[in-house]
């Protein structure tokens, strides 16, 4: 079949030699590269692979002990860097305190100043705290890190604090907060529960027919709301200790209108029809009721909530709830009303796989000594993205031990329970076994449950590149099983999700406590980009149906520039990334209309300096797409996409090399001061892109041979919440350099 047909579209030339050998006679014909350039690619190749191998971890790298139920499997060669989110991790965590009633405990005297210490050091000079170096204030955060600060002794009279109150009512004051914080503040008597919106526990009674269940909403969703419906039904209202004036701590000097301390700001539309008016009447209905007693099968629903929420907190299957921050915070103030005590095993379990996410940074300088908040842990992705990219370098399992021991841990990670996710695959699929008929993998350590698409593909292109030892065929035959899942998580509309095969529904985003932007999980370009990508890589046809579709889904996503918009990572450069190495694999020619636009697009947005750049604030100003100063892992993003666009000798490929061979550090980065950038002067766009806050100095270390980088070029929640991954500037570089370095050698 040819690609045309394949993809439904008008028949083009036959498919094109493959990349590699495309690029060879081409540089036959118009002449390599110099020596000296490509020399000094392969010198950078080296360091780079140096760097990368001297940061594998051969053991469970953040010293949790073996009573906490991890298996011996974490013990192995693997990748596990900080996965840095922004202070609102740090406020939410000692808010959970308070509320807890917990924070004059021994550990959390200790603790908590050195997360308000945090806080103060990410204070930007306005008066306000963002969600990544270069966004706007967001008011959220800003009333939080206010609210801890005043909890944890600081003078609401002092220089900082009133700024933070200036920038807070600047922004509307607190009652433009989100759901998520109004929760907190209700737990803690701030204000009503009726300023909350009422999430029903009944909700995990509803069939699997009825319009909203919890199947239907995204994985990281379930986990979070079901807590948080047992809180809104129990209401559970901590005293606030006294302040120096003998008053009990308010933030009532933040209130624009005091009215919304007991009322929901949430404003109706101004079309009476519309999703968010009816949802607002649900929730005034639910609260009335609620009131006058009417709460039918609440006690049933409560505990069949305790239940499902207990079964996913059982440490055989995973680290927390969900594994992730949110729902292991709510789970602990939900267990503490519903009775249980803090010397009960479940909730022993429960903080002690939240306390592991915390990393201490000690200095000398008291103003810099602090300790942050992860979000989770992230080793199965950090170790399959490093592992690819040495895969890129020729490193494989048969010629480098520590390769084959690498693919021997992912192994071991692989995902053998039934979780959520089985419930939405069609019929047919759903006496499908992990670990036997299909390969999955989570995102972290553990997490059994919630096996992802996304972690999935990359583990199985990974292993698949690997190769085996020699006799051995367990590594390729995981890639193969893994290409079951994928086929089976497929969407009707030719895309794939991160954690569930599902449907896009709009209507579930105007929810009242939806206001994370993400309720749902519907497909995604830069997911189905990578899959493809994997399916080819992994040996499946580029002609085959679900190839095909999943094309298709990604031609019909393109934007009108040619970009492509990245859901799980910053943002256009990376969706574009993603997005044409699916095409390329699928065969799609360079010269067909949405690959042309797509260069056209890439080439437009290359920095003058030959990096490539993007802030996360192009999710909120489509100008500003593709526009930021250049950073190691867009670099990469852009010159690995570059190479399916144009010849590997074309400038724009050997400027964007060039950088980050530039870039690349030629002494360790020490932390808590100044990165490489700093020192260069003005970016090549100018910091007004990112918003001209640069702070005044990193708590990153990095080492010679790889990269430093203070942007923030992750996705959490699109406009919510945003991510450092700190294994980016180290291996998508040299996954860049090492296919650039191989499409520049003549054969």
């Amino acid at each position: 079949m040819s690609t045309g047909s394949a993809l439904n579209l008008p028949p083009t030339p036959a498919p094109p030699l493959p990349v590699r050998a495309r690029a060879a006679l081409v540089l036959q014909g118009f002449g390599l590269l110099s020596a000296d350039h490509l020399a000094a690619v392969h010198r950078s190749v080296t360091n780079a692979s140096n760097a990368l191998f001297s940061k594998q971890k051969t053991g469970d790298g953040w010293g949790r002990p073996a009573t906490l139920g991890i298996s011996e499997s974490v013990a192995g060669r693997h990748w596990c860097a900080e996965l840095e989110g922004d202070t609102i991790l740090s406020s939410e965590y000692i808010l959970m305190k308070f509320i807890l009633g917990q924070q004059d405990g021994p550990a959390e005297r200790a603790l908590l100043p050195r997360l308000a210490n945090q806080i103060r050091i990410w204070q930007r000079p306005d008066g306000g705290w963002g969600q990544y170096p270069g966004s706007a204030a967001d008011v959220s955060s800003c009333v939080k890190s206010y609210l801890c600060l005043k909890l944890l002794g600081d003078s609401p009279h002092a220089p900082h604090m009133q700024a933070a109150r200036q920038r807070v009512i600047a922004l509307g004051g607190a009652e433009s907060c989100n759901t998520f914080s109004n929760f907190y503040f209700a737990c803690l008597g701030i204000i009503s529960w009726e300023a909350c919106p009422a999430i029903p526990p009944q909700i995990v009674l509803f069939p699997h027919w009825f319009p909203f269940h919890l199947r239907k909403v995204a994985a990281w969703t379930r986990t979070m709301i079901l807590p948080l419906a047992l809180c809104s039904a129990l209401q559970p209202v901590r005293t606030l200790p006294r302040g120096p004036d003998g008053e009990p701590i308010t933030i009532d000097e933040l209130f624009i209108d005091a009215s919304y301390k007991v009322k929901m700001s949430k404003p109706w539309s101004a079309d009476l029809l519309t999703w968010n008016n009816f949802f607002l009447a649900a929730d005034r209905f639910i609260k009335v009721c609620r009131r006058g007693g009417i709460t039918p099968f609440r006690d049933e629903a409560l505990a069949k909530a305790e239940r499902w929420l207990l079964e996913r907190m059982d440490p055989a299957t995973t680290e927390g709830l969900g594994a992730i921050f949110p729902p292991m915070v709510y789970i602990q103030v939900a267990l503490q009303k519903m009775g249980y005590d803090r010397s009960h095993p479940v909730v022993k379990t429960a903080e002690r796989d939240l306390d592991a996410f915390i990393i201490h940074q000690p200095h000398d300088d008291p103003a810099k000594d602090h300790s942050r908040v992860q979000p989770c842990f992230s080793p199965v992705w950090d170790t399959a993205i490093a592992l690819d990219a040495l895969g890129e370098a020729g490193y494989t399992a048969a010629n480098d031990a520590r390769i084959a021991e690498t693919c021997d841990w992912l192994r071991a990670r692989e995902v053998t329970r039934r979780g959520d996710w089985i419930e939405n695959l069609r019929r047919k699929d759903r006496h499908l076994q992990p670990g036997i008929d299909l390969a999955c993998w989570a995102f972290e350590y553990r997490n059994e449950w919630y096996p992802d698409v996304d972690d999935t593909c990359m583990v199985a292109r990974a292993l698949h590149r690997a190769g085996d030892r020699p006799g051995e065929t367990c590594n390729i035959d995981a890639a193969k099983r893994a290409v079951r899942f994928i086929f089976a998580m497929q969407n009707d509309d030719g895309g794939w999700a991160a954690f569930d095969r599902t449907k896009d529904r709009p209507w579930m985003e105007a929810v009242p406590f939806a206001d994370h932007n993400a309720m749902q999980d519907p497909s995604c370009s830069d997911i189905a980009g990578r899959v493809l990508e994997s399916l080819i890589a992994c040996g499946v046809n580029h002609d085959h149906p679900a190839v095909s579709s999943g094309a298709r889904y990604l031609i019909k996503t393109q934007q009108p520039e040619g970009s492509w918009l990245g859901r799980w990572g910053v943002n256009y450069i990376y969706g574009t990334w993603q997005a044409i190495n699916g095409l390329a694999a699928a065969r799609l020619d360079r010269d067909h209309p949405a690959m042309a636009k797509a260069r056209t697009w890439l080439l437009s947005v290359q920095n003058l300096d030959g990096g490539f750049g993007e802030s996360a604030n192009s999710y909120t100003d489509r100008h500003l797409m593709g526009r930021g100063p250049s950073t190691a892992s867009q670099t990469a993003w852009g010159l690995i996409t570059l190479m399916h666009l144009v010849d590997a000798h074309h400038p724009s490929c050997q400027r964007a090399a060039q950088w980050l061979m530039d870039q690349q550090l030629q002494a360790d980065k020490l932390p808590m001061v100044p990165g490489p950038e700093y020192r260069s002067g003005a970016t090549s766009t100018g910091d007004e892109v990112m918003g001209g806050d640069l702070e005044h100095f990193d708590h990153l270390s990095d080492i010679a041979g790889s990269w430093h980088e203070h942007w923030f070029t992750g996705t959490g929640f699109p406009e919510v919440f945003y991510l450092r991954y700190h294994m980016y500037r180290h291996s998508f570089p040299l996954k860049a350099l090492a296919r650039y370095a191989e499409l520049n050698t003549q054969y």
